[in-house]
């Protein structure tokens, strides 16, 4: 596997992560818990060694998962985590939670989680309005300087937010959404992540499995896939949106590979410093997704796939408003 390297921190990663999010939260039933702990050692001896999990996703039965999969190779390794949320005794979210205080609580909860005594990556999972961000970086610099902190991440956020945080303490990493069906982060967000030096890490590289080309009209999700929330996964925009994935079917079949490599090797060569983290519950997917690091995709079909991409409409919001709302900020 090739490596690369995420910001002017140098923290070093594998050219691919894997998002360990679906394996308990999100996409449906959580996966049996040995099965996926079977999956993410199958990742690490494939030469996966960046491993996102957050706190939410459960919420903390994903950082128990993670903590236990990666245990015997834990310093081969990069884990990325998440604060910024409260929950309820049942477990419910109750909306953000930024405060310096808070923040610190949740690193030693993630170390205990985790079973380890250094978060390598600790992200603000989305930027909390009611808490300035340089309060948020003076906390994480706090948890740097103790060394139970690595490298401060944002998620989510907007440009102006990143430059006040990275004023404070440097930001090695933002993770959000980017994929050749969400092509937003172009305007703003790449040109200022290469100005500033700092990493970019595409959650949903894959459109959350739609530019798999396994997802079609008449699929059904399971009643705790929030796909079913997502407005351009109704039915009516999944046959809008099956276009676009033809195209990417057809170009695919002359590289003989599949929609999904495509997809992922088209964002590997935006930027050297963009690591994709793709997510999945299946073997097969995973070494699918891993190929996709050996594809090489020449100047005039990088132009080519641009073309015809942006050429196609793409139905529905990425996010129900609410949710859209929460983000950017």
């Amino acid at each position: 596997m090739q490596k690369r390297t995420l910001g002017k921190g140098a923290l070093e990663v594998s050219a691919m992560g894997l998002g360990c999010m679906g394996l308990s939260y999100g996409y449906g039933t959580a996966t049996d818990k040995q099965e996926a702990i079977k999956l993410i050692r199958a990742a690490f001896d494939r030469g996966i060694m960046f491993f996102d999990t957050a706190e939410a996703y459960g919420p903390f039965a994903n950082e128990e998962l993670v903590g236990e999969a990666v245990a015997p190779f834990r310093d081969q390794v990069v884990i990325a985590t998440k604060f910024g949320f409260r929950f309820g005794d049942d477990g419910a979210q109750l909306g953000a939670d930024s405060r310096p205080g808070h923040i610190k609580e949740v690193a030693d909860a993630s170390l205990k989680r985790l079973r380890t005594d250094r978060i390598d990556l600790f992200y603000q999972h989305r930027v909390d309005p009611d808490v300035p961000i340089e309060d948020v970086a003076g906390a994480v610099k706090d948890l740097i300087e103790q060394g139970k902190v690595k490298h401060f991440g944002l998620s989510e956020a907007g440009m102006q937010t990143l430059r006040r945080a990275h004023a404070v303490q440097p930001v090695t990493a933002l993770q959000s959404e980017y994929s050749l069906w969400w092509r937003k982060p172009e305007e703003e967000t790449l040109p200022t992540c290469e100005e500033l030096g700092i990493g970019f890490v595409p959650f949903s590289p894959l459109g959350k499995g739609f530019l798999t080309g396994k997802i079609t009209e008449e699929t059904t999700f399971d009643a705790k896939d929030f796909r079913n929330i997502v407005p351009r996964f109704t039915e009516e925009n999944r046959k809008a949106n099956q276009a676009f994935v033809d195209f990417l079917k057809q170009f695919a079949e002359r590289k003989h590979a599949t929609p999904a490599k495509i997809a992922l090797a088209w964002l590997l060569a935006q930027k050297s410093w963009i690591i994709p983290l793709p997510g999945t519950t299946k073997l097969q997917r995973l070494e699918e997704n891993i190929g996709a690091v050996d594809i090489e995709l020449s100047p005039d079909e990088l132009n080519e796939i641009d073309q015809r991409a942006s050429n196609i409409p793409v139905e529905g919001a990425r996010y129900p408003a609410e949710l859209e709302a929460r983000t950017g900020l």
